[in-house]
Order: C-alpha cells, then sequence, then structure tokens
C-alpha cells in the first residue's frame, strides 16, 4: 500500500498537478486558441452543460460556470445534474490520462477552482439522492492524491452516514466506494480506526453487492501493518465464519480469504504473535485464530473453483 503503488499515486498526482496548471494558463492566455486545439465546443451556459447531451470533456471556464450553478442554485434537479456532469467529467478525465493529457486533468482544475468544498457541502443535503450523487463525485475526485487531502476531512461524516443510514442504499454503497478510494493508500487509512467494528457489521448484515463494498475496503486495511491491531480488535460476531464455507459467492470467498492472508502476512511483519492476550474473546483474532476457521479453510482445498483452491493451497501451510 505504501510501496509501488502509493509512489505511483504520487507520480501520478505531480504528472495531473502540472497539466492543469499548464492546461489553466492555456485558456486564460488564448481561450479561442486554446479551445480550438483542444477541441472543445463553444460556451454554453450552465444550464445547457447540464441537460445530459453534452458529453464533451468541459474546459476551466465551463467548470466554473457549472461550479457557481451548483452553489448558489437550490433546484434539486439542477443539483442533481450538475453533481452528475462533474462525476462524469472527473471520471472521463481518469479514463483518459493514457490517451490525452487535457481530459485528464479535469479533476485538478475543479481543485483549483475551488470546486471540492462545493461538491463536498452537498453530501449533508436532505435529499438523498443529492447526497449520492455529491458521494459519487467525490468518489471519481478522490483517485487523485492531491484532492485527498481536500476530501479527507469529509471522511467522518461519510462513515457515520455509511453506518446510520439504511443498509445496502445507494447513499451506503457510495459512501463505502468513496471509503475504498480513500484508503487505496495508507495516508488517511488511521481516520477509520474507530469504525472497524462497524465495518464488519455491514459486511454481516449487507447484500451480496455491500458485502464486496466493505470487503474491498477492508482489503485495503488488511494490507497496512499499521492497522493490523486495530482490525483484530474488533469485535465480530461469529456468524462471520459462515463467510468461509464453500457455497459462499466467489467473489466473496477469495476476498475473506485474502484478508486472513493478509493479516497474518501483516501480523509475522509486526511480531504480534506474541501479544495475544491483549486480543479478547470474541474479537476477529479469536475467530481468525480458532479452530473452526482452520477446518473451514482447510475444507476448501477441494473447492470446485481453481482459483480459490489455489489460493487456500497458499494459506494452509501458515495456519
Amino acid at each position: 500500500m505504501g510501496g509501488p503503488r502509493g509512489a505511483g499515486w504520487v507520480a501520478a498526482g505531480l504528472l495531473l498537478g502540472a497539466g492543469a496548471c499548464y492546461c489553466i494558463y492555456r485558456l486564460t492566455r488564448g481561450r479561442r486558441r486554446g479551445d480550438r486545439e483542444l477541441g472543445m465546443r463553444p460556451s454554453k451556459s450552465a444550464e445547457d452543460l447540464t441537460d445530459g447531451s453534452y458529453d464533451d470533456v468541459l474546459n476551466a471556464a465551463q467548470l466554473q460556470k457549472l461550479l457557481y450553478l451548483l452553489e448558489s442554485t437550490e433546484d434539486p434537479v439542477i443539483i442533481e445534474r450538475a453533481l452528475i456532469t462533474l462525476g462524469n467529467n472527473a471520471a472521463f478525465s481518469v479514463n483518459q490520462i493514457p490517451m490525452k493529457l487535457v481530459t485528464g486533468i479535469t479533476f485538478a482544475i475543479i481543485r483549483e477552482l475551488g470546486g471540492i468544498p462545493i461538491v463536498g457541502n452537498k453530501i449533508n443535503h436532505s435529499n438523498q439522492s443529492i447526497k449520492e450523487k455529491a458521494l459519487n463525485a467525490l468518489n471519481n475526485l478522490s483517485v487523485n492524491v492531491e484532492n485527498q487531502i481536500k476530501i479527507k476531512i469529509y471522511i467522518n461524516q461519510v462513515c457515520e452516514d455509511v453506518f446510520s443510514g439504511p443498509l445496502n442504499s445507494a447513499v451506503q454503497l457510495a459512501g463505502l466506494r468513496l471509503l475504498t478510494n480513500m484508503t487505496v493508500t495508507n495516508d488517511h487509512q488511521h481516520m477509520l480506526h474507530n469504525y472497524i467494528t462497524d465495518l464488519f457489521q455491514v459486511l454481516l448484515t449487507g447484500n451480496g453487492n455491500t458485502k464486496v463494498q466493505v470487503l474491498k475496503l477492508l482489503l485495503n486495511l488488511s494490507e497496512n501493518p499499521a492497522m493490523t491491531e486495530g482490525l483484530l480488535h474488533a469485535q465480530v460476531d461469529s456468524s462471520f465464519l459462515s463467510l468461509y464455507d464453500s457455497h459462499v459467492a466467489k467473489e466473496i470467498l477469495l476476498r475473506v480469504l485474502t484478508l486472513f492472508q493478509n493479516i497474518n502476512n501483516c501480523l509475522k511483519i509486526e511480531g504480534h504473535l506474541a501479544v495475544q492476550p491483549t486480543f479478547t474473546e470474541g474479537s476477529l483474532f479469536f475467530l481468525l485464530h480458532g479452530e473452526e476457521c482452520a477446518q473451514k479453510i482447510k475444507a476448501l482445498v477441494d473447492h470446485h473453483d481453481a482459483e480459490v483452491k489455489e489460493k487456500v493451497l497458499t494459506i494452509i501451510p501458515k495456519i
């Protein structure tokens, strides 16, 4: 997490930050010429940019109009459309980075225009659809490490919404996706320390989609040795072990096996195996290192799926 992948994110952030400055320079010093060279359409009103038919990446002037509209209007339909447009532009920029630098810096321009707090304020909106769209937009913006520095102030609020809101709701899933992106590197993982038990509760009660999303987040945390003790101290219901049953969906089963593997690896790195008595009964530590869990994992050696079987064979020697 803090190694090659984290370094890659930092390099990408520096590249995009430099690109953003260059693009803003071009737009302010030569708007017409720049727009023509970059393949942008002539400027439209902010309302036009939210009508669903404008599919080009927006330039700085258009993004500024859109952000002003988002900040000033109280019309829920316009707010939702503006958030979708901003989120789509950020997502489009991510997908096009290798092909075209200018489309890869939209989320950097949004940051430079002060757009992140404008979007972030909408996660407190009473309209659940608007809240979801704001979380989706922040999620797309959060793939940039410089944006994460500004987005991290919303982590506690997002956690509260995820764990207090309706189970399996669109808002809950959007919040989980944002938290997952924010924990791809180790930088902000500590901010979730007090919510680990809540994550396991949602994991056990949520539907398949929710389970997968929670596990993606837990896997991020489990790769970081600094989070190992917090994970193992979490109070987790014994029904967690049912996720290691052979009939469990592959996308879930592979992830809970990887969770076990990651935590075991971190324990050995940190030397925490010597402090077993500090973990109380009912904690994740006692579940993962109990006889029932070991038996369930060993039984999976005959699983019909080759990928699951391969994963189990790598874990069994360490049990």
